[in-house]
């Protein structure tokens, strides 16, 4: 066996150390030389105890949290990962509620996002995994249609579709009879479980909205997009969309009975400004 042969040897029993490390490990599961070994030689690849050490030694050199116990006989796991496990399950239970996502579609990012942690923490994540079919897209068109309109920010081209909403049938009705709307993508926004991409409307001639799984029949074209204005706030645009009814800006007071904050403070966050109006209301 020549030197670029040894090379080539030890450059894959590293991988396949740090493979075992991360998938197999971690603090209440650390493993020892004989484990790593073992499962070296279960993927063909011969080992002693002296080249495995050199080789977690290394994996810590490049910046792998590998924690070493020391004892009798040594035990090692991966220490920090780049997700806590806490996080892992905030994006898998984002994953499986959306209704953005077909259910295939959300196991899939699931699976994704389960081979980022060890298979202990994995399968602690999937149990409990439920998909409510009737409220999923039973399509994909509209995860395709975001990666379209990916696309076109990436590369700052305008975009052309159709625009429809759902009628009392539940059939499809096109805004102004098929209307072809030519469109500069800007932003993504995510309101009320529902996705939208923000940006200059030709036919509107003003910055609006569209939600994306309501656009119909979407091309790329190669005009150049209209630029996003100079220092333009997506914040105040979102709220002056979501939150707020065409027509004249006006300052409101609201009179609600106290039960009612916690609805004021989910609409309109905890910034809202709020006086007690009765000091004997309990």
């Amino acid at each position: 066996m020549n030197k670029m042969d040894n090379d080539d040897l030890k450059k894959s029993r590293i991988l396949y150390v740090k493979r075992f490390l991360e998938e197999q490990t971690d603090e209440a599961h650390p493993a020892v030389i004989s484990d790593i070994i073992a499962y070296l030689a279960d993927n063909g690849i011969a080992a002693t105890r002296r080249t495995v050490t050199q080789d977690i030694d290394q994996l810590i050199e490049y910046g792998v949290d590998v924690v070493r116990n020391k004892c009798r006989q040594n035990q090692y796991f991966v220490g920090d990962r780049h997700f806590e496990i806490r996080e892992l399950k905030l994006l898998i239970d984002a994953a499986q509620a959306s209704k953005f996502l077909t259910a295939k579609r959300s196991r899939t990012i699931i699976d994704k996002l389960l081979a980022l942690t060890n298979r202990y923490q994995a399968d602690v994540l999937a149990e409990g995994l439920y998909f409510d079919d009737q409220v999923k897209p039973k399509n994909e068109n509209a995860y395709i249609t975001a990666d379209l309109l990916l696309k076109a920010i990436s590369q700052k081209k305008r975009v052309q579709f159709m625009y429809y909403e759902i009628g009392p049938d539940k059939a499809k009705t096109y805004k102004h009879n098929r209307h072809v709307y030519e469109f500069s993508p800007w932003r993504f926004l995510w309101n009320s479980d529902s996705y939208y991409i923000a940006g200059y409307s030709e036919t509107h001639g003003k910055i609006i909205r569209f939600r994306i799984d309501r656009i119909a029949a979407p091309k790329m074209i190669e005009t150049d997009a209209v630029p996003m204005p100079v220092g333009f706030d997506l914040a105040a645009f979102v709220k002056s969309v979501f939150q707020m009814y065409d027509g004249s800006l006006v300052d409101v007071t609201l009179k609600c009975e106290n039960e009612m904050m916690k609805t004021i403070i989910d609409r309109f966050g905890e910034d809202v400004l709020t006086e007690i109006a009765d000091v004997n209301t309990p």
